[in-house]
């Protein structure tokens, strides 16, 4: 159990039998009255968030998550396989669970599978990912040190933003988080 005095961002509870991750907390002292915290939740499987005030003192059970690493094999229709990489087990998610994260998974690429009460409910792509670039537009001379932007297409069918020297065949880094173009490599 975990008291509101405790909480920390990241950690996971469990409010109303539902698993919340704490994003955001702020103890308030009003004039009249007991403390009360006032804390901003996203559920763990949903990916909603919620607000919520909570006296102080309140308590809570604290849930664990467990990470492990898998290697991604191949994509077969709509689901992703991937091997435990220790025990060679392999196991099988659908692609529903994986979303957007699935545009930058390419075979023999390591991620960290996320567990809560031996149910899957993530996954943790590597920070940045380097990718081939198998379609763009023609560029344009004189385009090599302008801030304008093209949409080119990467080798697992994505398509990203990238300054328009890019060209087909190029290797680039991109930033897994937030989708965007760091560096050609």
């Amino acid at each position: 159990m975990i008291s509101t005095s405790d909480f920390k961002n990241g950690n996971i509870i469990s409010v109303n039998n539902e698993p919340y991750q704490i994003i955001w907390f702020q103890n308030h002292k009003p004039g009249k009255g007991g403390a009360i915290i006032r804390i901003k939740l996203k559920h763990v499987k949903k990916k909603s968030i919620i607000n919520r005030t909570f006296k102080s003192g309140e308590k809570f059970k604290i849930l664990n998550l467990i990470k492990q690493k898998k290697q991604f094999l191949y994509k077969n229709g709509i689901n992703f396989n991937f091997m435990d990489n220790n025990t060679y087990e392999q196991i099988i998610i659908n692609e529903s669970m994986i979303g957007e994260k699935s545009k930058f998974l390419k075979e023999n690429t390591e991620v960290e599978i996320i567990y809560l009460d031996n149910e899957i409910i993530d996954i943790n792509l590597p920070i940045t990912i380097e990718m081939k670039v198998i379609h763009t537009e023609n560029e344009i001379k004189g385009d090599s040190i302008s801030n304008n932007t093209k949409i080119v297409t990467i080798e697992t069918g994505a398509n990203i933003r990238v300054p328009l020297f890019i060209k087909n065949g190029d290797i680039i880094k991109i930033d897994t988080r937030t989708s965007k173009y760091i560096e050609r490599i």
